[in-house]
């Protein structure tokens, strides 16, 4: 005698119930970002361009916007302008300017802005824009000296303690603290009055400061993924330990590493030019932002240009560069 053979219950609509539930759990693993068959995380790139239709869109970093061929937001492109701009005043600056940010005119000093002096004049003559725009590579080489020696001081520190942990974590970790547990500022003087002034000394000072930063960031990313289950099967399957943190575990673990790094030499322009304003930095008459806004501070109730415009340049490029940090970071999620 056989048994009848079940059927699947009909929906109100003449739809097949199993159906309906397979294509649910289909559509909630790809807006999961999920494999179908495997349930690993895939690209929301590659995903989201396969996708069927209806399905809700994700938040899109600027280099997912790109690769869509979508737009990203206007803030985004104002920074990275902004950013190209200050690059091409540290590399061309002969181009922006004809003036000479050394040599002044005493007959014109203190002159407000106008369509000869842009940014106006100082006590002794000099074109204020063009001392801004030739005090764009030091200020924008010290921050990428500092980010450097950050980046790559706290990323051995942090892929040590991650990777080979037990004692070697510890004793890294405890110095990492006692960087942390230092105030900033005192430990950038701290290191200035060791190495001395000037702007590469004010640079590897900030820089050994964020060293902290970016080794707690470091071992943390390797720590997660040391213990994921492809870095487990790599070495179960033979992998020496170089090979496998150099091929699973560092590009894996390195990409916050990169938008922490973007974001730093933001505030490592703004770390050096307050050097700069203090002293510490680069001597007079070399055109630094920082020591700009210092020299214009006797001057703050009848030339106000000599301060304020300097400290917008070193505003708006700081907040550029955590703009695009800020997109960095969501690419790399």
């Amino acid at each position: 005698m056989t048994l009848p053979q079940a059927h699947a219950p009909i929906l109100d609509d003449g739809t097949d119930a199993a159906a309906a539930v397979s294509a649910r759990d289909e559509a909630r693993a790809l807006s999961d970002g999920r494999d179908e068959a495997s349930g690993t995380v895939v690209d929301p790139v590659a995903r989201d361009a396969g996708a069927p239709d209806g399905l809700p869109e994700r938040r899109f970093s600027a280099a997912r916007l790109f690769a869509r061929g979508r737009r990203p937001s206007w803030t985004l492109v104002v920074a990275i302008a902004v950013i190209v701009i200050a690059v091409l005043w540290a590399v061309v600056p002969w181009l922006f300017t004809s003036y000479d940010p050394i040599v002044g005119v005493p007959a014109e000093k203190l002159l407000p802005p106008s369509t000869a002096h842009w940014f106006g004049t100082d006590a002794i003559g000099r074109d204020l824009y063009a001392r801004v725009v030739y005090g764009a590579i030091h200020s924008l080489s010290g921050a990428l000296i500092a980010v450097t020696v950050g980046l790559a001081a706290g990323t051995v520190i942090g892929v040590l303690a991650g990777s080979v942990g037990g004692w070697l974590d510890d004793v890294l970790m405890r110095l990492v603290d006692v960087l942390l547990s230092i105030p900033g500022l005192l430990l950038m003087l701290s290191v200035i009055i060791l190495l001395g002034f000037g702007t590469v000394n004010a640079a590897i000072a900030v820089g050994v400061v964020s060293i902290a930063s970016f080794a707690r960031l470091s071992r943390s990313e390797v720590v997660r993924v040391r213990r994921t289950d492809y870095v487990e099967a790599a070495f179960g399957s033979g992998g020496t330990f170089a090979a496998v943190l150099g091929r699973h575990v560092l590009p894996n673990s390195l990409t916050a590493v990169v938008g922490l790094a973007a974001l730093q030499f933001g505030s490592a322009i703004l770390a050096i030019s307050t050097l700069g304003f203090l002293g510490y930095g680069a001597p007079p008459p070399t055109p630094e932002w920082g020591l700009l806004i210092a020299e214009g501070r006797n001057y703050v109730a009848t030339a106000w240009w000599l301060t304020t415009l300097p400290g917008l340049v070193v505003l708006v490029v700081v907040l550029s560069a955590n703009r695009i940090s800020q997109s960095i970071g969501r690419g790399t999620r």
